[in-house]
């Protein structure tokens, strides 16, 4: 069996630190894929060459902006999520960027060309300079970003990417233009566009349209703009595929989808992201299942297994309802809808255009009986396992100490820098099977780890105790880190902490004890606080009433 993965194609960067004399890194293990090489016919046409300045001026007289393409510097401090009050050694990426208004100051790229940025500089083509650059929003779901420069000189005579309103058609002609690994100046790499459908966005495992293309996606490609024969910005370069039997498979992310993410931002002030309705379903392909569901043999749709608590259509939709059209746009057994002629996308697309807070509207066949259900408006659900810190303000994990107890929430860069990219094999059974098939019932919900025991005369036998659910805090179902800090303030001294890990393992400790052993523990391992800084941050949604949750028999 081939394994292939789907890949950010971000810039060139590594885990070690920044050394004197060090120009960029090279790739971080696991994370930033390397795209496939340049074909030699790519770099007799667009390498470097005698005539280079004709074929220059030859690509600037189609229409294509290259002075608009930018260099994009970043410094890396990525959070340490085994020890979550440090963060790790600086490390440096480049990748591309490009300017889509100068009126307003906006420079466009990808959201993980930035990821954990302690610093962004810009360089224009052709310049000596770099110049500082701020991050204004990020959208994690769409892997895009928009930077700011505030220096008047980075925009003196610059050009601006004009954004084609349209998606291409297959075997439409494609330039990838950016500063990808190889060189330090631009790279243009031509194909055509070989496919168009909903696709796994690496950045967060979101499903949005994308567009695939044969034209080399390099590491340092990312953010980098792609252009048409008309010289419009078609989309993004974003991610490539990593495959020992595929070449030159590279993604774009197509303008519609930048627009929304552009819009949304207009729309709401921030970034409030891409809907979804928060169900699972199951294909209608099999005949005796469509009659078993009283489905007439013209009645296409899907069915609905199961609907997550928090979700806007919760109290619309019934597990058993087979979805029949969305916003009267009718759905096939297998969850496509038509989207242009001769080609089919998956619904989910219909419901990723739309923007949070819009109606909705679902038909529906409930017991034989065809329904058509308004909902007033959509509404984020609330992610167990959240794929990244976008919502956190601080941008650090939350964890909690309990005298040698380090306690963190569940999230999938934790996972993924505990177990790996392949965290859903090496990681525990019983964490993997959690995020697999259980839903947050309420706002606020998170799963809580045991992450690691310090070493303390309070902790003797429990040190080998490591990245384990904590299920109850003194026989009180925990929702929240928060919580599991306010059930430790308010035990008494002469009572007992007790913590029921997965597997029913059992920790006890006496409050007094914990209490005085907590400044030892910290002081003896040099960290600075019990506490990450969000949990004392006074708007969060989750109240310090919901301590007084039910008790469970032990």
């Amino acid at each position: 069996m081939v394994r292939s993965r789907l890949r950010e194609g971000a810039g060139q960067a590594d885990d070690t630190p920044v050394r004197k004399g060090s120009k960029e890194g090279t790739r971080k293990k696991g994370r930033r894929p390397v795209g496939s090489p340049l074909d030699s016919d790519d770099e007799d046409a667009f390498g470097a060459c005698d005539n280079c300045e004709e074929d220059e001026e030859g690509l600037e007289g189609l229409g294509v902006p290259l002075d608009s393409v930018v260099k994009v510097w970043c410094v890396h401090s990525t959070p340490n999520f085994s020890l979550p009050w440090q963060r790790r050694r600086q490390y440096r990426s480049s990748g591309s960027g490009f300017v889509i208004d100068a009126k307003r100051r906006v420079i466009l790229t990808n959201a993980h060309c930035i990821e954990w940025h302690t610093q962004v500089k810009v360089q224009r083509r052709g310049c000596d300079t770099k110049h500082l650059a701020k991050v204004v929003s990020v959208g994690w779901e769409a892997d895009c970003a928009v930077l700011t420069v505030e220096n008047d000189e980075f925009w003196q005579d610059i050009k601006v990417v004009q954004l084609s309103k349209k998606v291409p058609h297959l075997e439409e002609h494609v330039l990838c233009v950016g500063f990808p690994v190889g060189g330090d100046t631009i790279s243009v790499t031509s194909g055509v566009v070989s496919r168009v459908e909903v696709m796994t966005y690496a950045a967060a495992c979101s499903e949005l349209l994308g567009i695939q293309i044969d034209a080399a996606i390099n590491s340092g490609n990312s953010g980098g703009p792609a252009f048409n024969a008309n010289g419009e910005c078609l989309g993004m370069a974003f991610q490539s595929l990593s495959s020992d039997s595929a070449e030159n498979i590279g993604y774009v992310i197509p303008t519609v989808v930048i627009m929304h993410f552009l819009n949304d931002l207009l729309k709401h002030g921030s970034y409030t992201g891409f809907p979804t309705i928060g169900v699972e379903t199951q294909t209608m392909e099999n005949p005796h299942l469509r009659e078993a569901f009283g489905m007439s043999p013209k009645q296409k749709g899907l069915l609905v297994n199961r609907i997550a608590p928090t979700c806007a259509v919760a109290k619309l939709l019934e597990v058993g309802d087979v979805l029949l059209s969305f916003d009267k746009e009718p759905i096939a057994n297998d969850g496509t809808v038509v989207y242009r002629k001769h080609e089919r996308v998956a619904f989910s697309w219909l419901v990723a255009q739309k923007f949070y807070g819009e109606p909705a509207e679902f038909t529906v066949l409930r017991d034989g009986k065809t329904l058509e259900l308004q909902l007033e408006k959509l509404n984020p659900q609330v992610a167990l396992v959240p794929v990244h810190l976008f919502n956190s303000k601080h941008q650090v994990p939350s964890y909690l100490i309990v005298a040698g107890l380090v306690f963190t929430t569940l999230t999938v860069p934790f996972l993924r820098s505990e177990f790996g990219e392949e965290w859903e094999c090496e990681a525990p059974v019983e964490i993997v099977h959690r995020i697999i098939h259980q839903r947050a019932e309420e706002k606020g919900e998170e799963l809580v780890v045991l992450t690691q025991v310090l070493a303390h005369d309070l902790t003797v036998g429990y040190e080998e105790l490591e990245n384990m659910l904590l299920l109850t805090m003194n026989g009180v179902v925990v929702k929240n880190l928060r919580q599991v800090r306010d059930l430790v303030e308010a035990c008494q001294p002469e009572e007992f902490l007790r913590f029921t890990l997965h597997n029913n393992l059992i920790l006890v400790l006496r409050a007094e004890d914990a209490r005085k052993a907590t400044p030892e523990a910290l002081e003896k391992h040099g960290i600075p606080s019990a506490t990450s800084p969000d949990l004392d941050d006074v708007d969060v949604e989750v109240e310090a009433g919901d301590v007084k949750a039910e008790a469970v028999s032990a």
